[in-house]
């Protein structure tokens, strides 16, 4: 009986270590860290041995193979240590993909991810197919491999999902766009990044599809120097494409092969510049599911936004409030503040990722009246702004921030959480900070 070895006990490590019991193996579980308790009392129901606190040697490196869970770093001690051993080392990903013989529909990129995954689920669904979310969202995919039977699955994947997938493969992949994120991980290197976004394209032959943003000059650089075998759609706003998705006057344009589907922006569920690209990928993806087109349409009116991104909490005293904590990098933020109508107290800040502020100076300049830095450290912050946003204040709680923005804001402003930060100086994860400062916009 093989051995497999999963190390983090997350959503991922725990769907991961459900797969390799259902299949078979003899399975354990090592946590540095301390297992939630709805995650140590599945690993009990499944009969599971697990440790927490810390690894054991001798239990992980007699593996055949490890499932490493995308949160742990390839430079983690022990990650190095079973690399030496010549243990194989993969993905939550790669070991679903083994034993899941559904269509996949996967979507990676740095922005917009959740919202294309979440359209193209929800397109899908409306259309009565038998479909299942996961990835980086919603349950484990691995958990569904175990104890699902789904048809297709709608997989939102993240870099650091997709570092150790080796024959995986999609048959719709969606890039929505690159730019620079999560470049502590990739050695401070732009080109490690955007070639694990593009691990996504592996192993795909020519009846898969591709669709990807050809207005994003870093995806665009990167296409042209590998090779894809696949179909490839873009989808654009700036020129007009033979196949693939275009804007048009006021409407959206998506060619797919003999077929032709259009819709109004204006009917589009989700507003801004950057849920039009979100919106014309979804349907891309949903026209190669053949999807008809008035499902389509129908789909993409009736959306409803993502938690954490762009949503509306409260209207207060004619002030808007919107929580927008997954916005953890600045590109995020700048499709935050672009699609802002009315003038915006900004709450801004936490771990900064080796952030560059300056594309933001003009959004700032034309519709932020006041900052609110909520942070352990806000220099940076400080310095970029300072010049074009004269009141600024610090807070270190959620609870706070939401006081001095009400303090601040008048009728008709809107009061936008759109971080540009990770969360984890003051909260567990962007959901926490989310939850937190909905909680504190309720309080009120």
């Amino acid at each position: 009986m093989s051995r497999v070895v999963v190390l983090g006990g997350g959503e991922s490590g725990i769907g991961s270590a459900v797969l390799a019991k259902v299949k078979g193996f003899d399975v354990f579980l090592s946590d540095m860290g301390k297992i939630a308790d709805k995650y140590v009392d599945m690993l009990n129901q499944w009969e599971i041995p697990f440790e927490q606190g810390g690894h054991t040697e001798e239990l992980i490196l007699n593996a055949d193979e490890v499932i490493k869970s995308p949160g742990i770093p390839s430079t983690a001690g022990m990650v190095r240590k079973i690399e030496e051993k010549g243990i194989g080392i993969i993905s939550e990903i790669e070991f679903a993909g083994r034993y899941d013989s559904a269509k996949k529909v996967c979507i990676t990129g740095s922005n917009g991810k959740t919202t294309t995954t979440s359209l193209i689920y929800h397109l899908l669904k409306q259309a009565g197919l038998n479909v299942g979310l996961g990835g980086n969202i919603g349950k484990s995919y691995a958990y569904q491999v175990a104890t699902e039977n789904f048809d297709i699955y709608v997989l939102e994947l993240s870099s650091f999902q997709l570092d150790n997938v080796y024959d995986f493969k999609a048959d719709i992949a969606v890039i929505t766009n690159i730019t620079p994120d999560h470049l502590d991980r990739y050695g401070y290197n732009m080109e490690n990044y955007v070639k694990a976004k593009f691990r996504i394209t592996r192993n795909m032959d020519k009846d898969d599809c591709f669709i990807f943003c050809s207005d994003d000059e870093i995806t665009i650089n990167h296409l042209n120097k590998i090779v894809v075998k696949a179909q490839q759609f873009p989808f654009t706003q700036k020129t007009e494409v033979e196949q693939g998705a275009f804007v048009k006057d006021d409407s959206i344009i998506v060619r797919y092969k003999e077929d032709e589907c259009d819709m109004f922006i204006k009917e589009l569920a989700l507003g801004g510049k950057h849920n039009v690209y979100n919106s014309m990928a979804a349907a891309l993806a949903a026209k190669a599911m053949e999807i008809d087109n008035q499902a389509i349409r129908e789909g993409l009116a009736t959306f409803q936004a993502v938690e954490h991104r762009l949503e509306k909490v409260l209207s207060i005293k004619d002030v808007l409030y919107i929580n927008d904590s997954k916005a953890t990098n600045v590109d995020a933020a700048w499709y935050a503040l672009e699609c802002q109508t009315r003038p915006v107290v900004w709450i801004v800040g936490g771990t900064d990722k080796g952030n560059d502020y300056s594309s933001l100076v003009p959004l700032a300049k034309e519709k932020v009246k006041a900052i609110i830095c909520m942070g352990l450290d806000n220099q940076k912050i400080h310095d970029a702004f300072i010049d074009v946003v004269p009141k600024m204040y610090d807070v270190t709680s959620a609870q706070d921030a939401v006081k001095k923005a009400h303090d601040l804001a008048q009728a008709g402003d809107v009061v936008l959480l759109s971080p540009c930060c990770a969360s984890f100086d003051l909260f567990k994860n962007y959901e926490d900070r989310g939850r937190q400062f909905k909680e504190a916009v309720r309080n009120l």
